[in-house]
């Protein structure tokens, strides 16, 4: 509060005050002695009325009551007069008296009052034992305007009282508080740099020595101006000397800086042109690798092709490393929210290193939390590259033992998860320096470990910043000779109130026999097991033992020896139910043991999916499945190539799914607006629309269009074509030719669908080929066959098929070649190079396919010496149509149709 509101507050505050108090006293002092005026009038005027009255009353004189009624009425503010007798009969009444009140036990008179409106009832004597009463009604109301009255009088005075302390205040303030301002208004100057003229000493001693300060701070503050204005002067040529030399360097910096941020430009150019240039050949040599696979080969040709494909791999892995590594220092990667499955991704990681650690061996297991729930969003592909890169490493640099995956919920908020991702091992361990430097680029725990087990050494970094770029944080505790462990957090969207269902819904009563040497996996199993709802016995308890109606029995490379062998072999004969022997080796290592109960043998690591089919088969009692998809599902193929369409239909129509066929994207999309399909099956390069157009229409039309899974099926994609094709709208990216199992798992995948087992014919193996035989063969009904899914009729009518088309598709081949168009010479060898892939013709096959790839990494000039070789191979297959028998086409045709009838 300021100096002059308190003295303003002093001076008019506390008079006003009192002087309100004054006046409030005054008033209601006032109004109370005119009540008590008014009620002793009244009780006055009454008590000597009230003989007369009596004695009127009792000598029945109406007259003289009326008289003195009237002299009562004459009183001040008497409105209404009642007199009534001893038993309350009413005698006179003059005016509304207003409420008619009980005549008072007692003979005393009284006020009765009601705001404005007071009663007095006094007694009057009577000659009776009861005496009449006198009842007079009054009006306050004048007694309130009085009041009113002096409040406003009180009002006024205090306003004149207050208006006259307000100008001695303003005075008295003014006369203190203008040498105050005077001073402040001085200090401002100084504080702004400028020199204030002198105040004048005012008459009050206190002000007087106040002001005589400021301008002495004033003349202080003037000095010490000019000396600092000569200091700045000096220093301001000595900077001026100092900038110029920081300039000169300044400008050097910037073109340093200049040349580093091109040179890491050039250097990212670099990194992502030569990853491109690399990855185009050595697709095409994968590529290449992959259909010799398909052709006829010695044993010796076909390990060696082994070796050259492992090598591809690794190479290709590191330029996918390199190039992400250096599309994560330019910011370049962006993440995709898709649905994700964590059982599902964590066994199928284990999957793809299970052969490096059945090698060792080693023990690998996936443990997925029940509470992780089913239904989580992601990007899929990115937390699989993290979770390969730890467990490779940790199969790596592990000898002995085991490495476990655990995925467990950590925090839980609406709408969103956040797991958390742990692989451990018991490999070699690291020291502090090592954990120091673990996540570096190009670093690696030792300079040794590069020779010892190869790397880059960039797997770690990118997946830290990869995990940090999905928001979680990537740690690592080790201790050296025992083990590491690698965590991670993983936030995702998800619910955690939709619980993951188990697998199967087991009778109460089944009961299975586990016999697992390794802790870990058998208690998973055991977990496993009982939450599909039956009951365990463990190695410890007595088995066989009666009522078993499976044993699950895991067993190691001791167990694989010939003495062993002999007595497993004693022990599965002992066993009266079907028995899953789960073998951590690879398929060359299964052991040759008879199952004279029934049952199979299961490579581990064992994915959950897989043993709860297998447990399904094996079991002489048939489960209760859970509810799944119905499957009456209703897919939609696009191929401009009939072929490919007859193969999909065969393929699919088995399983007991219905097929809706389409020629073209137009034909698609008018299907699409008039039925319903749960899965749409489309070829990338057609004639018209092609299949990105005939996506993104479909996309358009809303509705359950835009969530229903369009899968490309092409035959010629590379990785940056893949990533193309997924951003476009597409779901996923088979390759041809369509593998019936790969189908069969995108179905289960993508629909939920539980298709037979067996609905599909296992892939037949090649027979050897003698050494001198190196040549590919014209048409090979065994490939065509297996392709096909087993059935020869239909392997025979899609070679008819593709022999009927040649002459068209050679027509614009040529025609594309003399006009120079390498589109359209794109589009005729990819819908050759698709039709091939589903026929036995290996020649024709690897010439379309090297075609294409030739014509897609190094142009038109590049396949111009190859095109004789496709001309005559087609003539080739056209030569063998016609040396066949002229009824074959109808025969075939009648297979096929009973075939599909099935």
């Amino acid at each position: 509060m300021s100096l002059k509101t308190r003295l303003m507050l002093s001076i008019l505050g506390l008079p006003l005050l009192l002087l309100t108090l004054l006046a409030g006293t005054t008033v209601v002092l006032l109004d109370r002695q005119d009540q008590s005026a008014l009620r002793e009038t009244l009780a006055r005027g009454s008590a000597l009325l009230a003989p007369s009255l009596g004695e009127a009353l009792a000598e029945g004189d109406e007259r003289a009551l009326s008289r003195l009624a009237e002299r009562l009425m004459a009183l001040p503010h008497v409105q209404a007069l009642s007199i009534r007798d001893g038993q309350g009969r009413s005698r006179l009444a003059l005016g509304p008296v207003g409420e008619r009140r009980a005549v008072p036990s007692e003979a005393s008179p009284r006020w009765l009052e009601r705001g404005l409106v007071w009663q007095w009832q006094a007694p009057l004597p009577s000659p009776g034992s009861t005496p009449a009463w006198l009842t007079l009604a009054v009006d306050a109301t004048p007694l309130l305007l009085s009041r009113y009255r002096l409040m406003a009088s009180a009002g006024l005075v205090l306003m004149l009282a207050g208006l006259l302390l307000l100008l001695i205040g303003v005075a008295v303030t003014r006369r203190v508080t203008q040498p105050l301002e005077d001073a402040e208004r001085a200090l401002e100057r100084l504080a702004f740099g400028l020199v204030p003229t002198h105040l004048a000493p005012p008459g009050a001693p206190e002000l007087a020595a106040l002001t005589r300060r400021v301008n002495d701070l004033a003349d202080h503050l003037a000095a010490s101006r000019d000396d600092l204005q000569a200091q700045i002067d000096q220093a301001t040529n000595e900077l001026q000397e100092s900038m110029e030399t920081i300039e000169v360097q300044n400008i050097e910096l910037d073109m340093a800086h200049r040349r580093a941020v091109e040179a890491n430009r050039v250097k990212s150019e670099f990194l992502a042109n030569m990853s491109h240039e690399i990855r185009t050949p050595l697709n095409g040599i994968v590529g290449f690798c992959r259909l010799l696979g398909r052709s006829r080969l010695a044993p010796r040709q076909r390990e060696w092709l082994d070796h050259v494909q492992r090598a591809c791999d690794n190479l290709l892995m590191l330029v996918n490393d390199v190039l992400d590594f250096s599309k994560l220092e330019a910011g370049r990667v962006e993440l995709e929210t898709l649905p994700l499955d964590m059982v599902a991704l964590v066994d199928e990681v284990l999957g793809l290193q299970a052969p490096l650690a059945q090698h060792k061996p080693l023990q690998l297991l996936g443990l997925v939390y029940d509470d992780v729930p089913a239904d989580l969003r992601g990007d899929p592909m990115r937390v699989r590259q993290v979770l390969t890169n730890l467990v490779n490493n940790a199969v790596k640099f592990t000898e002995r033992g085991e490495v476990i995956v655990r995925v467990m919920l950590e925090e839980d908020e609406p709408g969103r998860v956040t797991l958390g991702v742990s692989v451990s091992d018991t490999g070699m361990g690291l020291d502090e320096a090592a954990r120091q430097r673990l996540f570096q680029a190009f670093h690696q725990a030792d300079a040794s470990h590069s020779r010892e087990f190869g790397g880059t050494g960039l797997g770690l970094a990118i997946s830290r910043q990869l995990v940090e770029q999905m928001g979680g944080e990537l740690s690592v505790t080790s201790t050296p000779g025992e083990g590491s462990t690698f965590s991670f957090t993983l936030p995702l969207e998800g619910d955690t109130e939709a619980e993951r269902p188990p697998e199967l819904q087991l009778p109460d009563d089944t009961l299975i026999a586990l016999d697992e040497p390794h802790p870990p996996t058998r208690r998973a199993l055991a977990h496993l097991i009982r939450r599909w709802g039956a009951r365990v016995v463990t190695e410890s308890q007595a088995t066989p033992e009666p009522g078993v109606t499976l044993a699950v029995v895991a067993l190691d490379a001791a167990d694989l020896a010939t003495d062993s062998r002999e007595a497993w072999q004693r022990r599965l004969t002992q066993l009266a139910c079907p028995a899953l022997l789960l073998v951590n080796g690879g398929p060359t290592d299964l052991p040759a043991l008879s199952l004279p109960h029934g049952g199979e043998v299961l490579t581990k690591p064992i994915a959950r999916a897989t043993l709860a089919k297998a447990v399904c088969r094996h079991l002489a009692r048939t489960p209760e499945p859970l509810p799944a998809a119905p499957a009456t599902a209703r897919l939609l193929v696009v191929d401009d190539s009939e072929s490919n369409r007859l193969l999909m239909r065969e393929l699919l129509s088995e399983a007991g799914i219905a097929v809706i066929l389409a020629a073209s994207g137009a034909e698609a999309l008018s299907l699409a607006r008039q039925q319903r399909v749960d899965l749409v099956l489309m070829d990338i390069r057609m004639a018209g629309m092609d299949g990105l157009e005939t996506t993104r229409a479909l996309r358009r039309l809303g509705g359950e269009w835009r969530r229903v899974p369009i899968v490309a099926v092409t035959a010629h994609v590379q990785a940056e074509q893949r990533r193309t094709l997924l951003e476009s709208g597409l779901d996923e990216v088979l390759i041809k030719p369509l593998e019936p199992r790969r189908l069969v798992r995108l179905l289960e995948e993508t629909l939920g669908l539980t298709l037979p087992a067996g609905h599909t014919s296992p892939t037949t193996p090649e027979a050897p080929r003698p050494e001198g035989e190196q040549e590919l063969a014209v048409v090979d009904l065994e490939i065509g066959t297996r392709l096909a899914g087993g059935r020869e009729a239909l392997a025979r009518e899609l070679l008819e098929k593709l022999a009927d088309s040649l002459p068209e598709s050679e027509r614009a081949i040529r025609e594309a070649v003399t006009t120079h168009d390498d589109e359209a010479l794109l589009e005729a060898l990819h819908a050759l190079n698709g039709a091939c892939r589903y026929c036995g013709t290996p020649r024709l096959g690897l010439l379309a396919e090297t075609l294409e790839t030739r014509l897609r990494s190094r142009g038109g000039e590049a396949v111009t010496a190859l095109l004789p070789d496709l001309y005559a191979a087609m003539a080739e297959l056209r030569r063998w149509q016609a040396d066949q028998p002229s009824s074959t086409t109808k025969a075939v045709a009648r297979a096929s149709s009973s075939e599909s009838d099935k």
